[in-house]
């Protein structure tokens, strides 16, 4: 009792005020620790990939059918299976497509009913009954608590009950319903817990609607990645990170985005390209926006000395009157020599026309509802990296010398590394997102793209992909963590840092896609790492080869599931098609892992502690009950 203060207990007291209160609560809370874990999947670098995150998310990475197969398949056959899971994935539209088929009868709607109920009384198994009432859809949440819950006496009493509930949920034209709501608590037992590794926005046309779907889900947690820290930036009121916003939305074709979702227009940067540069095509309106965000940048790095990024100005560079770069590898023509806003002898100065686009895009950027409630949520949900289960996630890297250690960079005078420098960068965007100084707000342009950022690590040529032609010198050093990544020393090393253990822990990464086309593994360092980076992203699927990992680690071990491309939910409906996956066991356990094993677990059995004090002072007087 000594470790918990007297002023602890007494508040403690307030919501279990007498013996039996204390009690109970320490009963169910040992229960629990005898539970298995819940499953937990990971995925990362969504990327705007709004259809297939869908899928994934519905299909429970393709969990739902080996659950449907080991359970109706001798029954049911393949075909049926797979036109259950239809149901399961998109309910109301997969009964209307039945319906078109004249296939909707009340024999369907008993079956389907039947089989989703056991489906759901399966996966309900792993927990309490109160958090599978918490997971009911509220409007429901009464009868699908009676049909999950059937008890088998001698007269049959509850089966009779049982037979009433569907009956009179089909007579009363309340089936649909019900398979909805039974679909839904399906998905959210069969994933206990969702890890995003990062990189939400950018490259494909619809992130805001992926974030739409995270907003529904309890129990997420998001570590940032690179792209989600350009975005919160811009949100913040960065111009450096809006304008490479700005200029990555034209870049990747996805105006929508900003225009319809986030109310942030774009005619102003089109009208500025038109009096400016003289065109208003895309082409003209991004060099627009390259030449503003190369000043911008520019005036970021010289605001900072201690970036070290000075050989990143590339303005000062130019020989404007030759149209040429000297660049560390050579001298090299310039793609576009029409610079009319740079003037030679101050290249970072920018014109009033730019000054005031600038002005407009932060007002614009800061003032937009939607975007910021969506960034406040990306935030909340969000950390630089997490410890889970023994598991270490974060998106980029942790940065590292050739040698193996942890290498030391300079901010604010002081120097960080290894878990110290990813502390570091999560106060920063805390900073900025509070408080939106100029300061924090460099720093997050800094995380964006910065050598020794942990949500980067690599050394972004921007100015060399825009204006050189020679791909050569579009070629982006890389830290030397990601060699490194290889090596079983360096990952334990890493394990260690974090406090975890480095013959149990993982580390699990996104950040860079794993050209599983021409063989690369995304396991790691014996493994021990795991780079889910697999590409969502349609612009990567012709590098991975395929279309997404998700990394399943259930009480049972730990599993890689890597997805073929999505073909579309009408081919779902129409032909009963899945996303295809491929499994490979990464990790068997010897034994089943429970609550009792896992952070949640070190959380009750505290609590418990804390528990069993406050129950000695009111059996031994020393605090009067209620």
């Amino acid at each position: 009792m000594a470790e918990f203060s007297r002023e602890y207990l007494e508040l403690l007291a307030e919501k279990y005020p007498n013996e039996p209160a204390v009690s109970s609560e320490i009963v169910k809370l040992s229960a629990v620790l005898s539970l298995p874990k819940g499953t937990e999947h990971f995925i990362s670098d969504l990327h705007g990939e709004y259809a297939a995150v869908r899928h994934i998310l519905n299909n429970c990475s393709g969990v739902i059918l080996e659950k449907v197969r080991r359970l109706f398949e001798p029954a049911l056959g393949e075909e049926r299976c797979h036109a259950l899971c239809s149901v399961i994935y998109y309910p109301r539209e997969a009964l209307n497509v039945l319906r078109e088929r004249g296939e909707l009868d009340a024999g369907r709607l008993r079956e389907t009913l039947e089989s989703l109920r056991t489906l759901a009384e399966t996966l309900s198994g792993k927990y309490t009954r109160s958090y599978v009432r918490r997971q009911m859809p509220a409007d429901w949440a009464f009868v699908l608590d009676e049909l999950l819950h059937l008890q088998r006496d001698e007269d049959a009493n509850q089966l009779r009950y049982h037979d009433a509930i569907v009956r009179a949920i089909i007579e009363n034209g309340s089936a649909e319903d019900v398979i909805t709501a039974l679909a839904e608590l399906i998905k959210r037992l069969a994933v206990d817990r969702l890890h995003v590794v990062g990189d939400i926005f950018d490259r494909g046309p619809e992130p805001a609607r992926i974030i739409d779907l995270l907003m529904e889900r309890d129990r997420l947690d998001i570590q940032w990645g690179n792209h989600d820290i350009l975005w919160l930036g811009a949100a913040a009121g960065s111009p450096a990170c809006i304008f490479t916003v700005l200029r990555i939305t034209l870049e990747y074709g996805n105006e929508n985005t900003l225009e319809r979702r986030y109310g942030v227009s774009l005619r102003p940067l089109v009208d500025f390209a038109g009096a400016v540069y003289g065109g208003r095509d895309k082409a003209t309106v991004v060099h627009a926006l390259s030449v503003l965000g190369f000043k911008l940048e520019g005036q970021v790095i010289m605001r900072h000395p201690g970036y070290e990024m000075d050989d990143r100005l590339m303005l000062n560079r130019i020989d404007y009157g030759r149209g040429t770069v000297e660049l560390d590898s050579g001298v090299y023509p310039l793609q576009r020599t029409d610079l009319p806003t740079v003037d030679p002898a101050a290249p970072y100065l920018l014109t009033g026309e730019e000054g005031a686009l600038v002005e407009e895009y932060v007002s614009a950027f800061r003032e937009s509802q939607p975007l910021r409630r969506h960034l406040d949520f990306i935030y909340r949900r969000g950390s630089t990296y997490l410890c889970c289960n023994g598991n270490l996630l974060y998106h980029g890297c942790i940065p590292m010398t050739p040698e193996g250690q942890f290498a030391r960079v300079r901010h604010g005078g002081k120097w960080y590394s290894g878990r110290a420098l990813m502390d570091y960068a999560d106060i920063i965007v805390k900073s900025a997102w509070a408080r939106g100084d100029e300061s924090a707000l460099d720093m997050m342009w800094y995380l964006w793209c910065g050598r020794n950022s942990p949500f980067s690590g690599r050394e972004f040529h921007t100015f060399e992909r825009a204006m050189v032609e020679d791909k050569s010198t579009w070629v982006e050093p890389r830290n030397p963590y990601f060699d490194l990544w290889e090596d079983v020393g360096a990952v334990k090393l890493i394990l260690e840092e974090f406090g975890l253990d480095p013959e149990t822990g993982h580390i699990i990464n996104g950040h860079t896609p794993v050209k599983a086309r021409k063989g690369e593994s995304p396991i790691k360092a014996g493994g021990r790492l795991f780079i889910i980076d697999g590409g969502f992203c349609k612009a990567y699927q012709a590098t991975t080869g395929i279309a997404g990992y998700t990394l399943i680690y259930s009480s049972h071990g730990i599993r890689l599931k890597s997805h073929r491309p999505f073909e579309g939910v009408a081919k779902v409906l129409s032909e009963n098609a899945d996303m295809e996956s491929d499994s490979v066991e990464v990790e068997s356990f010897p034994r089943r892992r429970y609550i009792e094993d896992t952070d949640e677990g070190g959380q009750l059995r505290r609590r418990i502690e804390a528990l069993r004090a406050l129950l000695e002072l009111y059996r031994s007087g020393e605090l009067q009950q209620t």
